[in-house]
């Protein structure tokens, strides 16, 4: 086959950034947030597609048709992201019909739909008796134990997922899985909800097999370690390509519980819808300032700052009490996604701690910044733990690649070494204004994010979903809160 000249390469990728800006131009004039967020999208199963699908599809499309042929390596890292892990699409395709999986894999499903409802208690007042939540935890454990072993052939599950046959388990077909079998877990984990004091205090679990072995699989495909579940597990696959939530872990409670738990998790999956157009203005502006091409650099950098007004609204627009309820998110959303075991590490023999989902998981974050040469959050643990490989690639080569860090200083502004006109100067307050917006949304995060978390809650200890039980404090919870308050200014203060 024919190599793709460079040349045709960045027309190409000039041509994505026509469709894209425009979309932007488009969006802004026609289009509201608020059709993104969850007290607006269709229901029903026979719903017209979502907003999500409608803008992610073709952006897609566009950044694959001419990335996926590309050497440079922040379009090719896109590409395979998009390819790979996506089903080619981001955020990325599920195929929750469960009717069209492979015979082995459907009982998977069948168990979470029998088993799931028994997990969840409207009133956490009636968790006080650790006793009673001891009888409840093996009783809920010993019920999916029994299941798992009459329901599941796990012969016939890794026969299956070890088949490479391309026709027989597609990506979309994977990640559905993989987001069920992440669920289950969960709930075998914690076995009620709210997560109980007697469940936080254990550092060691048995996983059955039927659970273990799948996982093992599926988290060397996604290059993780962890044996808890992350942020791409347990919520951008848990939605549909028309973007029906799937999974509740609140099944057969009041139903603003319900909502509660979906509007909080469709944060993540429509602020990943939105920030697809960015990820092509970023890849885009590195292309164009290694072809020396500054002004189609400056371009795309501007445009990243409206559209990342859009994205930055889904969280205003959605974490507040009309929406997701202080009083229930810390009770019955965020506890489901902690986890807080040791594990032997197979390689050192030493145990570590896995700790559970995090709003810190979420690309966009990370890849914005890694584009401004801001450094990462996450610990190199975490990032092998919880941050699908595919989605590190494509951060370390916006990080390595960025503009910022080379463009030229100590120059007068506007003059170049030649005479010319110098736009380094402009691109540099272009990623300036970047960093400002997203240094005011860090500011109201913090804001917002520590009442939750300071909501009282007897039946359990202090404790992130993203960091487990809190250390330090004893019983004031303000205490035991403290360093990951303290955390999250010094996030607010290095933004720049």
């Amino acid at each position: 086959m024919e190599q793709i000249t460079l040349s045709a390469v960045l027309q190409a990728l000039m041509l994505i950034g026509l469709i894209s800006n425009l979309f932007g131009q488009w969006l802004q004039k026609h289009v509201s947030i608020s059709r993104l967020l969850p007290w607006k999208l269709p229901k029903s199963k026979d719903a017209s597609p979502s907003s999500e699908e409608s803008i992610s599809k073709p952006i897609a499309e566009s950044i694959l048709s001419t990335c996926k042929d590309s050497q440079h390596p922040c379009a090719h890292s896109l590409a395979t992201l998009l390819q790979q892990d996506g089903a080619g699409c981001w955020p990325p395709r599920t195929n929750h019909a469960v009717s069209s999986w492979p015979a082995a894999l459907r009982p998977y499903r069948q168990i979470w739909d029998d088993l799931s409802p028994l997990i969840p208690t409207p009133n956490s007042s009636r968790l006080l008796d650790d006793d009673a939540n001891k009888r409840r935890i093996g009783h809920f454990r010993c019920l999916m134990r029994e299941n798992l072993a009459m329901r599941i052939d796990i012969g016939q599950v890794m026969e299956v997922l070890e088949d490479d046959t391309p026709s027989r388990l597609g990506q979309d077909t994977v990640n559905a899985l993989y987001c069920c079998l992440a669920m289950l877990r969960h709930g075998y984990r914690w076995a009620v909800i709210p997560a109980v004091k007697v469940a936080q205090l254990e550092t060691a679990l048995d996983i059955p097999s039927e659970l273990g072995t799948p996982w093992k699989l599926l988290q060397r495909r996604y290059g993780l370690k962890a044996e808890s579940s992350n942020l791409t597990g347990t919520i951008l696959h848990n939605f549909t390509n028309e973007g029906e939530f799937v999974f509740n872990i609140n099944a057969g409670m009041p139903e603003h519980l319900q909502k509660c738990e979906e509007h909080f998790c469709r944060i993540s999956y429509s602020t990943e819808t939105l920030a697809l157009p960015i990820y092509n203005e970023m890849v885009q502006a590195i292309v164009a300032f290694d072809r020396s091409d500054k002004a189609a650099t400056l371009r795309h950098v501007e445009n990243i700052y409206p559209q990342l007004g859009h994205v930055l609204r889904v969280f205003y627009d959605t974490m507040h009490d009309g929406h997701v309820p202080r009083s229930l998110w810390l009770s019955h959303v965020q506890s489901f996604q902690a986890w807080g075991l040791d594990r032997v590490n197979a390689e050192t023999g030493e145990k570590v701690r896995d700790n559970g989902v995090s709003g810190s998981h979420l690309l966009f974050f990370q890849a914005l910044d890694s584009f401004l040469g801001i450094d990462r959050y996450l610990s190199h643990t975490d990032l092998l733990n919880s941050i699908p490989v595919r989605q590190r690639a494509f951060c370390e080569a916006l990080k390595k690649h960025s503009p910022r860090g080379r463009l030229s200083s100590g120059r007068a502004a506007g003059v170049a070494n030649d005479g010319s006109a110098d736009l380094d100067p402009m691109i540099e307050r272009g990623f300036s204004k970047i960093a400002e917006r997203l240094k005011v949304f860090r500011a109201a995060h913090k804001t917002r994010v520590m009442p939750y978390l300071s909501v009282p809650a007897p039946e359990r200890l202090p404790m992130t979903a993203g960091r487990s039980v809190l250390k330090g404090g004893g019983d004031n919870l303000a205490n035991a809160l403290e360093p990951l308050r303290a955390l999250l200014v010094k996030r607010h203060n290095d933004t720049v």
